[in-house]
């Protein structure tokens, strides 16, 4: 048995951000993907994951019955025969992993869904992101619910702010141009939950807080509107000074090794960091006007290119 694909996500812009307002822009990623799945011969990581979902029922039968009801029957019993979920998507690296094993979890079993084929109203679309993040704080502690919804709609999702979300259309991608967003592989895990309580502790001060909203949500905002506009210049212009205000400001959620790098993409003009996710780990996201200039730059590690411009 193995249900639908749920796809991995990247939030191109707003992490951090939309926790405060800002705009977001989250895309989906078809190079990962997960399904639920039950086999007669499990895998090491097969009954690692059924005994994570085991803990997972227990929780979901806990979540508001006014917001979503379950049919727990049905989904006890498939965990309690081995039901897993199978994923091809790295966990920890912000690419949303457990985003696709929400999505998976409520299409299958969420009694009266809201589906992809319904005519996806604003009042919708935020039902379920409240929804989703109810069932995906289990594994931060605290979510948006952004990466199931991206996941289990597949379409890329504005966030023009916490109460207004819509469906979008991206400008179709230049297979031949040589600007391109990229992921770049750190190598090791970032954990969310600490990230998130660095990030909440930092908001306690308030310089923290005005340049939170006078610098990072200012460039993050228009880089959203440049990409969805496709005015490359200035996108290029404004995630620029985005990745000098991540630099100074959320230096915690830079691995150590990459701060050099970071900075050098700055001076060089070769290619621009920021954070993918939560950062601390995982994939630090890369936008670079020419890609041959970017990977020479960056020989040592490990490219996936996801967007050309």
């Amino acid at each position: 048995m193995k249900g639908p694909l749920f796809y991995s996500k990247i939030l191109l812009f707003g992490e951090y951000g939309i926790i405060k307002d800002s705009k977001g822009l989250s895309i989906p990623y078809n190079f990962y993907n997960g399904a639920l799945k039950t086999d007669d011969n499990p895998s090491e990581d097969a009954i690692k994951s059924n005994e994570s979902l085991k803990r997972y029922v227990a929780y979901l039968k806990d979540i508001d019955k006014n917001l979503v009801v379950f049919d727990i029957e049905a989904l006890e019993r498939d965990v309690n025969t081995g039901m897993y979920f199978d994923s091809s998507i790295p966990q920890g690296y912000g690419v949303g992993s457990s985003g696709a094993l929400v999505a998976a979890v409520y299409d299958k079993y969420a009694l009266h869904k809201i589906t992809v084929l319904e005519n996806l109203t604003r009042e919708k679309l935020l039902t379920l992101k409240t929804i989703f993040s109810e069932m995906e704080s289990f594994f931060h502690g605290k979510s948006s619910g952004l990466d199931p919804l991206n996941s289990y709609l597949s379409i890329p999702i504005l966030i023009n702010s916490k109460d207004n979300i819509e469906a979008t259309g991206i400008p179709a991608q230049q297979t031949a141009g040589n600007g391109a967003v990229f992921l770049l592989d750190s190598g090791m895990i970032g954990e969310t939950a600490p990230m998130v309580r660095i990030f909440m502790e930092n908001m306690k001060n308030e310089g923290f807080r005005s340049m939170l909203k006078n610098q990072f949500i200012k460039h993050t905002d228009a880089c959203v509107d440049d990409f969805l506009k496709g005015d490359i210049k200035s996108l290029f212009k404004n995630t620029k000074q985005l990745s000098k205000v991540v630099l100074n400001h959320f230096k915690p959620m830079i691995p150590q090794q990459f701060h050099e790098l970071w900075k050098k993409g700055i001076e060089t003009n070769e290619y621009y960091l920021k954070l993918c996710g939560s950062g601390g780990g995982g994939y630090i996201l890369g936008f670079t006007e020419d890609i041959d200039a970017a990977q020479n730059a960056l020989k040592d590690y490990k490219l996936e290119v996801v967007y050309n411009f």
